[in-house]
């Protein structure tokens, strides 16, 4: 069953390609939706699909790319459904 998710990332999470690396990561899983950088420094991450890879991203977000150092992830349903592929905005 596909359902629709929104994160909220904080930490040291703009400046060191988490929103591209999690783009990847969303790719690789077959998701669809988006990552963009919110003016209070966290991320925003959109995402649709089936519930593992869902699940998946989730325990991803949490780790982040390398330079990334994750404090909290935020996770609440979402009506939103995003379009075809996903991207940074």
């Amino acid at each position: 069953m596909n359902r629709s998710m929104r994160y909220f990332v904080s930490g040291r999470v703009q400046g060191v390609f988490y929103r591209a690396s999690a783009q990847a990561e969303a790719r690789r899983l077959g998701l669809n939706g988006y990552a963009r950088n919110l003016p209070d420094g966290r991320v925003e991450v959109l995402a649709a699909g089936p519930e593992d890879a869902l699940a998946e991203l989730e325990r991803w977000l949490w780790q982040g790319p390398p330079l990334a150092r994750v404090e909290a992830v935020r996770a609440e349903p979402s009506d939103e459904q995003p379009g075809q592929g996903f991207h940074t905005a």
